[in-house]
């Protein structure tokens, strides 16, 4: 998995057909974090580790994090201190969401597949070896901020339609400006996280499960580049 895991300099677009990629077929560009793997639960009990605990009650990672017993949450210079640190001791020791590997699998009989993560470059390796082990050795690419200028490049290296699944409004929105061919679809896959995770249907197809995702992409990506 190694081999196939790209981290961008500025600027830098990875090239698709190198990557091992057939650009006549539909691509799909898939997230991680809540999309195919159930961070915060993850995160949660990493926190737990050192001291903290995590609580849901809104859809805000650093201001979810406490020290037990405190009313409010921890100084978000310190969450990201332990978000980075559990980039480089704990990122693989998170649970797949429920159904997504047998679904990017039946979905990559047709289709394409790439990984966008913004996951920190220290957790490169970590991310790859899980992905890997989980079934879903697929070309991993890492990006900082903002997923539409790099989406919109991947996609005009293809003939076929492009999709897209990410749990984030803004990395929708993003791809919707930079990229508006592209077919975007959201996903929460922490049942947790549902209730607080804002939505934007009349913008993107918002599915919070893997086999009825897999249906709705399948349907989407068959229909000829508009």
């Amino acid at each position: 998995m190694a081999d196939l895991t790209t981290t961008l300099a500025p600027h830098r677009t990875p090239d698709l057909a190198a990557l091992g990629l057939d650009l006549t077929r539909p691509l799909l560009i898939v997230d991680v974090d809540e999309v195919l793997g159930l961070f915060m639960q993850g995160f949660g009990r990493f926190l737990e580790t050192r001291g903290y605990e995590m609580r849901i009650d809104r859809y805000a990672l650093f201001q979810s994090i406490f020290r037990p017993g405190a009313t409010e949450h921890l100084d978000l210079a310190e969450g990201r201190a332990l978000f980075d640190d559990f980039f480089r001791f704990g990122c693989g020791d998170i649970e797949p969401a429920p159904g997504g590997a047998q679904a990017l699998a039946e979905l990559s009989r047709d289709a394409g597949v790439v990984i966008l993560s913004n996951a920190p470059g220290q957790g490169r390796l970590a991310r790859a070896r899980w992905l890997g082990r989980q079934g879903l050795d697929y070309p991993l690419i890492l990006n900082t901020g903002p997923k539409g200028p790099l989406a919109a490049a991947l996609a005009r290296q293809t003939s076929g339609p492009c999709a897209f699944i990410d749990d984030l409004i803004p990395n929708l929105d993003s791809v919707a400006e930079s990229a508006p061919a592209v077919m975007r679809f959201q996903m929460v896959a922490d049942p947790r996280l549902r209730l607080f995770a804002p939505s934007a249907p009349e913008r993107h197809t918002r599915i919070d499960d893997w086999p009825q995702m897999k249906d709705a992409v399948a349907q989407a990506i068959a229909r000829p580049r508009g």
